[in-house]
């Protein structure tokens, strides 16, 4: 895998990647919404969208071989029973459909030890892709794919970056199965890195436009509920109790606050993946509401991530994200 000979430095270009049999199951919306600082409206967005030419069912017809180069079939473990599987990764394996829907289809979808802890499941990265619908999404943390593959079916362009060679090698390989890797630019990076860099090249910023940026970073490893689960393993009950507050300042590589400073550089059109124990008052203030500014005051809106009873996760939404205000977009 070489580097890009201009712009940014990483891993590909767009890759010209054959389409395959994606059997993409229509999503069913799982979340339930609260706003903060304000009742936000539900209404249709005004963001640029995908085409509806291409559709999944334009995918589903498109029935070509994977690339092989690109097929990391091999590269790491692959359990076929549950025998197999390392007592630390059998509830996320019990739970490996709900990742991938399409995990069994030939060559299969692979993860490596954190992708297991920390993929968003298929039903809930579908939900924020359908949210989070423009021309060109940045996925800051893409892992092993799960989010990237969600957004190249409702955004033209995906930019997905890590900082791990085998996870962004492992986010090709799972976007090649749903037969959406050629929507997607596969970037070895740092984001950090990759965003100071992209703020100060105006030519840049200029010709490669971002519209969001989706951020779900590291939120400190299987103990961020002080060691009773991990990003995929939030399976609390409506009755149960919360654990202790998760402050932002527990967000890997930098501060969580920083780090959406930094995003806001970008673009005002942010969707934030947080734990749900997330103190949402450290949220509220990343948005300074200035009344003398022409009354217009901006809101978050808050997404609870449902898997059944199960809360898995909050997703934020600011700027022309958030429902009715889609003229900040």
């Amino acid at each position: 895998m070489g580097k890009r000979s201009t712009g940014f430095s990483g891993l590909s270009r767009f890759l010209q990647a054959e389409k395959i049999t994606p059997d993409i199951p229509v999503d069913v919306r799982n979340g339930t919404k609260r706003s903060l600082n304000s009742s936000a409206e539900s209404q249709s967005s005004k963001k640029k969208r995908k085409s509806d030419g291409e559709s999944t069912e334009d995918m589903e017809t498109s029935r070509t071989k994977l690339v092989q180069k690109y097929d990391m079939s091999g590269s790491i473990p692959v359990f076929e029973t549950m025998q197999e599987v390392p007592d630390n990764l059998k509830k996320y394996y019990a739970q490996r459909e709900r990742f991938f829907s399409l995990y069994s289809t030939p060559p299969g979808c692979l993860l490596d030890e954190e992708g297991w802890y920390s993929v968003t499941p298929e039903r809930i990265a579908n939900q924020i892709a359908e949210r989070c619908r423009c021309d060109t999404i940045l996925d800051a943390f893409c892992g092993v794919g799960g989010n990237a593959i969600a957004f190249a079916k409702t955004c033209q362009r995906v930019i997905a970056l890590d900082i791990s060679p085998t996870r962004l090698a492992l986010a090709r390989h799972n976007a090649q199965i749903y037969g959406v890797a050629q929507h997607i630019e596969f970037i070895l990076a740092d984001y950090i890195s990759f965003a100071e860099m992209y703020l100060s090249s105006p030519k840049a910023a200029a010709s490669r436009k971002i519209d969001v940026v989706f951020l779900s970073p590291p939120w400190g490893g299987p103990s961020y509920l002080s060691g009773s689960g991990s990003p995929s393993d939030s399976n609390s009950s409506p009755n149960e109790n919360m654990p202790a507050p998760f402050a932002l300042s527990d967000i890997q590589p930098i501060h969580g606050v920083d780090l959406f400073k930094l995003s806001n550089r970008i673009t005002p059109n942010i969707a934030y993946y947080l734990p749900r124990n997330t103190d949402l008052d450290e949220v509220s203030a990343l948005v300074k509401n200035d009344n003398s500014k022409d009354d217009i005051q901006e809101f978050i809106e808050v997404e609870e991530e449902w898997m059944g009873r199960k809360l898995k996760a909050l997703t934020c939404y600011f700027g022309g994200l958030t429902a009715g205000q889609s003229e900040l977009f």
